[in-house]
């Protein structure tokens, strides 16, 4: 007979205990933010750790945040250099090479007790991760056309927010002053503050229902639980080694195309990723750390093995990465990342889904969009008087697979957002849509055919700086099985009433009434169709 511990059933009561933990969190942070970028889009994840920094269980939030948090809740746990946590105590940080993603991602991290308030027994520890709209640095929303990390924003290591319960004022004054849209800026960090409440609330009250030792008992089977299931999933790919390589536009600083490399190894269910042979770390911002590129690794793996497979660290133990120092995807200090973490983790996950096909044949998808289609606006709203900074990524194809056609105008792979509404964005910055509509015929052709992309075109309606960074302008989508890529997305710009084409990532300075217009790629298709004019 099965043990409290690893009784089956139980295991996936407790699963889905500890994940309501972190999926409650995101609902406070949603509805308590102040950005449109955080309670509309839901640029935000959550996730409960055990006392070592295991992750226990994550919301379905946001891929590419929650593969490397991670790594930001142990250098949350470093920077108490031993010393036992304090109840109240929240811990703030961003820092990209500490297990950040960018500079606009804030990540916030609890120690969470339990049991009574005058012996309270430190269990676990609760995160949230945030997309911030700004974070200071060379152009509004901190994703500039940067060549070093000084230029993306202030860079925050681990540091205690709040002090056994105490805000430290002069830290958010700081982070505050720092910042194109302070009030905001307040509003959002307060927003995650709550999410934390929240949390150690449901685990002190799950302790008290089924005390602090036996739920700590099940959280360790559920980890091992996960790793076994996930290993057996994972057996899906034969034994065996694969390869592909797939390139970056450029490095949006005038550096060369960036190749990306990816040799798999499957054996017996465990899987090695090697990134040998992929470029080097670049001059512009394309950079990703290396918790970004091991996110885009779990990514692809957890959709190998099914979604009844519980996502934590358990799941996570059957892959290997290996990734070179000085490369694009693990650049040294301070190397620019800002559009590593939207744009290149994109391109990870086509290089991986490339590697797969031959493994794969009836499984494998076309390449998606492979872009976040990052359009940043910034300015002084005369109607509120204050500065504004509004942030979107843009749906784009998915691509088609076996089993059917790629979807239209969808968020892909490493981001889980939402679009702002128009009326949410005429109703809180100086700007107007002209334009949201599908981009028929965008997907490629095929069997099975890719989905397609969006126009968005949006009139700036007072002087106001862009920043866009794109990918796959340049190279389309691929198709697979004989599918035909995707067509490349495109940016064009009315300014001072000319209509002209932008570059994939560019930096402009716009006047009331100029107008910028982004498509976005098509997926690409999947299988030779069976005549010319069949398509479907």
């Amino acid at each position: 007979m099965s043990t409290p511990a690893t009784d089956p059933f139980e295991i996936e009561v407790f699963r889905h205990l500890f994940a309501s933990v972190a999926e409650e969190m995101g609902v406070t942070v949603q509805r308590s933010a102040h950005s449109p970028n955080i309670k509309e889009r839901r640029d935000h994840s959550c996730a409960v750790f055990d006392a070592d920094g295991r992750m226990i269980a994550q919301a379905a939030h946001i891929p590419v945040h929650l593969g490397s948090m991670p790594a930001s809740v142990s250098a949350a746990i470093e920077a108490y250099e031993g010393k036992p946590p304090t109840p109240g105590d929240v811990l703030i940080v961003n820092d990209p090479y500490l297990g950040g993603t960018h500079l606009p991602d804030i990540t916030t991290v609890s120690p969470a007790f339990v049991g009574p308030k005058r012996q309270p027994r430190h269990w676990g520890w609760v995160a949230t991760r945030a997309h911030h709209a700004d974070v200071g640095g060379l152009a509004p929303g901190s994703m500039p056309p940067s060549t070093e990390l000084f230029h993306e924003g202030l860079i925050i290591p681990p540091l205690k927010l709040v002090d056994a319960g105490e805000l430290d004022q002069q830290l958010v004054e700081i982070i505050c002053r720092n910042v194109r849209t302070p009030e905001e800026r307040r509003g959002d960090l307060e927003a995650q503050l709550a999410s934390h409440r929240v949390g150690e609330s449901r685990l002190a009250e799950f302790a008290r229902r089924y005390g602090a030792e036996p739920l700590r008992r099940r959280a360790e089977a559920l980890l091992a639980y996960s790793e076994k299931l996930a290993q057996a999933r994972l057996q899906v790919v034969p034994d065996g080694t694969y390869g592909f390589t797939d390139v970056l536009d450029d490095d949006g600083a005038g550096g060369p195309p960036i190749p990306i490399t990816v040799t798999i190894q499957a054996r017996s269910g465990r899987l090695q990723f090697d990134f040998t042979g992929t470029g080097p770390a670049a001059a512009g911002a394309l950079n990703a750390p290396e918790a970004v590129t091991r996110s885009a690794v779990i990514y692809v793996a957890r959709c190998l093995m099914g979604d009844d497979v519980p996502a934590n660290d358990g799941a996570t133990a059957p892959l290997e990465v290996i990734v070179p120092p000085g490369t694009v995807l693990n650049p040294p200090r301070p190397h620019a990342v800002a559009a590593g973490n939207v744009e290149t983790s994109q391109r990870v996950v086509d290089v991986l889904w490339g590697a797969l096909t031959d493994a794969l044949p009836d499984l494998v998808p076309a390449a998606s969009q492979g872009t976040m289609n990052n359009l940043i606006i910034g300015g002084f709203d005369p109607r509120q008087d204050r500065a504004f900074t509004y942030y979107e990524t843009i749906a784009g194809g998915a691509g088609a697979g076996p089993l059917g056609s790629g979807a239209d105008a969808v968020q892909v792979a490493m981001t889980n957002t939402l679009n702002t509404p128009i009326e949410a964005m005429e109703l809180a910055y100086p700007l107007a849509a002209r334009r949201y509509e599908i981009r028929r015929g965008s997907g490629g052709s095929g069997r099975h055919r890719g989905g397609d992309g969006v126009i968005r075109e949006i009139e700036t309606l007072v002087p106001s700086v862009v920043t866009i960074v794109t990918e796959r302008r340049l190279r389309q989508p691929w198709g697979a099985a004989g599918g035909e890529p995707g067509a490349a997305g495109l940016n064009r710009g009315t300014i001072n009433g000319s209509e002209r084409d932008l570059p994939g990532k560019a930096a402009l300075e716009l006047a009331a009434g100029d107008v910028i217009r982004i498509e976005t790629p098509g997926g690409g298709g999947w299988g030779a169709s069976s005549s010319p004019e069949d398509p479907a």
